[in-house]
């Protein structure tokens, strides 16, 4: 019967024992198998214990059949809390009522930052921002992941070259770089055209200033294609311009040449391709460390091959962030299948992805003439191509004339 100090959870009371020598009714009570702890002698006729309140039956048996008095003296633990909370509904209703609104409040968007750019790209991205689903007041549980929010601003907002997107509580942190623009020759400033690259001149249109090449020449990087200096040579003639022949114009002319590259490709003879087949199953879990426990979406889907997209969102409560978070899995059904190139199937393939390497590289406008395969080899399961593509292009560059040289 030495001092204990039980869980509060549990349910115990203190009893106070009146009669003639109490403590040989609680020495009664423990040799009957209740556990008693915490006793005090009060007086001569008086003690007070502390035992669980399941055996209060038990305590009230034995009493019956002795002359001792038993009264209680207090009550403890979280059953009796439950109970006494129970009595004031309208408090518990409150902070219920309080805590859900905070919990709401805390998992809103409530503003989104944007930084590193003008007003005018500014107001673009936000506008791109809430054609997405981005602005204040959507659930934060409901935004794209910040990577998909950069990716998105990046292929809408061409102004753009970097962005760096950060969720910080309830508000949306952007900082966005401008693309460096390079500054293009004021429109009416003397200027001509020069070569970017070797080639041969296969198309030219001068619209104003003078050719200093024609079609079929061969020319090199720097080389003038267009002239802005009108001034002619001693016995050329330059009846057929308006210009003054003493002032130097901006030169315009579109000038195409034959233009040629080496591209390397590996293909190989077998691969596998992967089609998504439409069927999809979504699942909701909220995570406390490394344990999920789902709420909705409980069976897993009997895809034999599948692909899995997450999402992680993570709860606040006011400014704190708490120690759990939503996720959403979606998981799609997919289906593998092997295939095989014959050589010359990987060849044309090659040839193919050549062309198309070398196009996104250089831009719509370019157009690949033809294309000869310098060297092939074939190893270990791949073919190795060296190409030679032969492209029509525009070679032109604009440079300023310097007045007074």
């Amino acid at each position: 019967m030495k001092k204990q100090n039980p869980p509060s959870i549990r349910a115990y009371v203190t009893v106070r024992v009146k009669g003639v020598k109490p403590e040989l009714f609680l020495q009664k009570c423990a040799s009957k198998g209740i556990p008693i702890w915490d006793v005090k002698k009060i007086d001569a006729a008086c003690c007070e214990a502390t035992i669980m309140f399941k055996d209060l039956r038990a305590l009230r048996k034995l009493r019956r059949n002795s002359l001792y008095k038993v009264s209680f003296a207090g009550q403890k633990g979280f059953p009796f809390f439950l109970s006494r909370l129970s009595r004031k509904k309208f408090l518990l209703a409150g902070i219920f009522t309080g805590f859900l609104f905070f919990f709401i409040l805390s998992n809103l968007l409530w503003s989104v930052h944007i930084t590193g750019v003008p007003k005018e790209i500014e107001e673009k991205i936000e506008t791109e921002l809430e054609a997405f689903g981005v602005y204040p007041g959507v659930w934060l549980f409901s935004l794209a992941t910040p990577k998909d929010i950069q990716r998105q601003l990046l292929n809408e907002v061409p102004e753009l070259l970097w962005t760096g997107v950060q969720l910080q509580g309830t508000s949306l942190h952007l900082e966005a770089v401008e693309k460096t623009i390079v500054e293009e020759i004021p429109p009416g400033e003397p200027r001509d055209l020069v070569a970017t690259k070797k080639g041969v001149i296969t198309n030219m249109y001068v619209s104003r200033g003078r050719a200093e090449v024609s079609v079929n020449d061969y020319v090199v990087p720097g080389k003038i294609l267009v002239s802005g200096n009108l001034n002619t040579e001693e016995g050329e003639d330059n009846t057929e311009t308006e210009e003054d022949p003493d002032k130097p114009i901006a030169a315009e002319a579109e000038v195409l040449a034959n233009t040629w590259y080496e591209v390397h490709v590996t293909v190989p003879l077998q691969y596998q391709t992967e089609e998504i087949t439409g069927n999809q199953k979504t699942k909701h879990y909220l995570r406390f460390g490394d344990v999920q426990l789902p709420f909705w979406g409980f069976k897993n889907p009997d895809y034999s091959h599948s692909q899995e997209e997450r999402k992680e969102q993570p709860i606040h409560f006011l400014k704190w962030e708490l120690p759990f978070s939503y996720v959403s899995s979606e998981i799609s059904e997919t289906e593998k299948t092997d295939e095989e190139r014959s050589n010359e199937e990987a060849i044309k393939a090659g040839v193919e992805q050549a062309k198309i390497q070398l196009l996104n590289e250089l831009g719509p406008e370019a157009t690949v003439l033809s294309e000869k395969i310098l060297h092939e080899h074939i190893e270990h399961g791949k073919v190795e191509l060296v190409l030679y593509l032969s492209v029509e292009e525009n070679i032109v560059k604009e440079e300023l004339i310097i007045q007074g040289d």
